[in-house]
């Protein structure tokens, strides 16, 4: 690995977040897919949840919408919605879901100083009432239009943006914010990659 390739890899290490992740919940197109991942990559979230109950594992995703994310990314895999809860709650404070309900907090009221997993559903059913049931609360996208809801790249990209702008405040990207052994094995790992 060139000194330059190893020197833009810490950089981008050094503003992964490890506090912060997206769950996606039967989202069935692999280029939504991609896309979530493409975002989560541009804001520093190191690692995302994938739970299909009601649709087959993926094998691939859209490799066009996610100009390669996923290999710098770490994806968990989950077809258990109790096991994936149980991975989210060992690392995350809070668990918000997308979803229309009458106590929904909206976006901008998230405090995302803290540890937050967020929850997005499927492109046509949204959030599962089994999920719904596990979360901590709901939380909305402001909109002004007829049409209430966004293209689930769309609103986690929203999302997830306001979470940077509110962490790039907090002073968030300034250090590390991996364990060190995970930061370790990530960046031996991208060298990996580089080199294949």
């Amino acid at each position: 690995m060139t000194p330059e390739r190893r020197e833009r890899l810490l950089s981008v290490l050094n503003k992964r977040q490890g506090n912060l992740t997206v769950v996606l919940e039967n989202v069935q197109d692999p280029h939504n897919i991609s896309a979530v991942m493409r975002t989560c990559d541009a804001v520093g979230i190191q690692e995302i949840y994938v739970l299909n109950t009601k649709i087959p594992r993926h094998k691939k995703w859209g490799a066009k919408s996610s100009s390669s994310a996923a290999k710098w990314l770490t994806v968990h895999q989950f077809d258990n919605i109790d096991a994936c809860f149980a991975a989210l709650r060992a690392k995350y404070d809070k668990i918000l879901a997308t979803h229309l309900a009458h106590d929904a907090i909206s976006l901008y009221d998230i405090d995302f100083t803290g540890s937050v997993a967020l929850v997005f559903g499927n492109e046509h059913a949204g959030v599962s009432e089994e999920l719904i049931e596990k979360v901590d609360g709901n939380f909305i996208i402001p909109q002004m239009g007829i049409i209430k809801s966004l293209n689930i790249s769309v609103a986690c990209a929203v999302s997830i943006y306001e979470a940077m702008r509110q962490k790039s405040l907090a002073g968030h990207y300034d250090k590390p914010g991996l364990p060190e052994a995970q930061y370790n094995t990530l960046l031996e790992q991208w060298g990996f990659e580089e080199e294949e």
